[in-house]
């Protein structure tokens, strides 16, 4: 009786290939409400850096979405050089609710 040894990939590609699904299954899940989809969007429009990254998920609670993509369209319109994450900040801080 012969069995069958299990040589595993015969190919270069075949090593990425199983690679690409076990990185496929530790990819995060959709954003479950819509703040975090808006925070999301901020995070990538203003380059915010990892560690304030945190405070943008809290503010998108927090405040009303209105609110958020008012101060995100000043920023773009307002701040064109510099850290335009700072000016966010500032206009998030010195608005009212």
């Amino acid at each position: 009786m012969i069995m069958a040894i299990d040589k595993g990939p015969e190919k270069i590609g075949d090593l990425f290939a199983e690679q690409a699904k076990k990185s496929a299954a530790k990819r995060r899940p959709a954003p479950a409400y819509d703040w975090q989809d808006l925070a999301l969007r901020v995070i990538k429009e203003l380059n915010i850096p990892d560690f304030k990254r945190s405070a943008v998920f809290k503010v998108c609670k927090q405040k009303s979405r209105i609110m958020i993509e008012k101060c995100l369209n000043d920023t773009k319109e307002l701040c064109r050089s510099g850290e335009k994450w700072k000016y966010f900040f500032k206009l998030i801080g010195g608005k009212n609710k």
